[in-house]
């Protein structure tokens, strides 16, 4: 089946490397132009196109994907499928109706819940326990075509937004490959609609998002954490209370304890058994990372370096 695969995150690769495993014929590889990045700020490939250049595909980065120019280059492909995954941008009316909306979009939470650019991070910041992987038909209004078929995935405790975001990946294949094979053999599934009432919001994380408070029931700080890892990240300061260590920190991954800890401690406090206090609870931090430096275990390495005792804080950011 000739493909056009729209794609530019990591999110897609798995997807990627199935297609063209499963003998599909990839006739454009659609991504994201080159931006700037790293510390030399020199123009950076999208994942999607350093994977594609490997693997000698056709590859087309246009810095609008609905403009004219595009839409006739793609057409002229004469694909018989769109694929869309983590693309980066929204494809258009002119392209979904010369395409016969014969385009399909794998998105990271199970639909009509947390449409929009961060689904995972705000289903492990609002407490989900479980998510998944949507596939469903391309339409105009974002994320509310009708969907395919979907699968779920549970969210277990202390599990980051990074982890959750490899596990979907590789769940992606497994849940689009059947939907592609309807298409493949002629058939044009319309889906079930959406229940729009049922539709929230995943919108696209901020560096402000990364402010964190501790005068927070415990569940909802370690979510915090966990969802926001590894970007934005957390942020807050390490203080100690005799004064002599104070660095800033981005806090990675944490786990609640909403019955435990000591009400009378102030939020922020290192508690007797090293948890941070929270309002009510306290949380238990697994992993950080101190500005300049690695991520480390919280225990030994953190604890053991700076001489974290009781009393000591993690004061917020402003």
């Amino acid at each position: 089946m000739r493909i056009a695969f729209f794609g530019s995150g990591a999110f897609g690769l798995p997807l990627l490397t199935a297609l063209c495993s499963h003998g599909h014929d990839l006739c454009a590889v659609v991504t994201q132009p080159d931006r700037p990045g790293g510390r030399g700020r020199r123009a950076m490939p999208t994942p999607i196109k350093q994977e594609a250049l490997q693997r000698n595909l056709p590859i087309v980065q246009p810095t609008d994907v609905n403009a004219w120019d595009s839409v006739a280059r793609l057409l002229g492909l004469q694909p018989d499928l769109g694929v869309v995954v983590a693309f980066g941008q929204k494809i258009g009316r002119e392209l979904l109706t010369r395409m016969d909306h014969r385009l399909i979009n794998v998105h990271a939470s199970l639909l009509p819940k947390y449409r929009g650019a961060a689904p995972i991070n705000w289903a492990i910041i609002n407490g989900e326990r479980e998510t998944g992987v949507t596939v469903f038909r391309l339409a105009e209004q974002m994320d509310a075509g009708a969907i395919l078929t979907q699968q779920a995935l549970p969210i277990r405790p202390g599990q980051t937004a990074a982890d959750l975001h490899d596990l979907l990946a590789e769940l992606a294949p497994n849940v689009t490959l059947p939907v592609i094979e309807m298409f493949a053999h002629g058939q044009q599934p319309p889906g079930r609609q959406q229940d729009h009432a049922h539709a929230t919001r995943a919108p696209k994380l901020e560096k402000s998002d990364g402010w964190i408070r501790f005068d927070q029931p415990a569940d909802v700080v370690a979510n915090r954490i966990c969802g926001l890892w590894p970007w934005p990240g957390v942020t807050c300061r390490f203080s100690s209370r005799d004064q002599e260590r104070d660095e800033r920190v981005t806090l990675a991954r944490a786990l609640p304890d909403r019955d435990g800890g000591d009400p009378a401690a102030e939020p922020g406090t290192v508690l007797e058994d090293l948890a941070i206090a929270c309002l009510p609870g306290r949380v238990q931090l697994l992993q950080l990372r101190p500005a300049g430096s690695r991520l480390m275990p919280f225990q030994p390495d953190f604890v053991n370096g700076r001489r974290v005792a009781p009393g000591d804080r993690f004061v917020p950011v402003e």
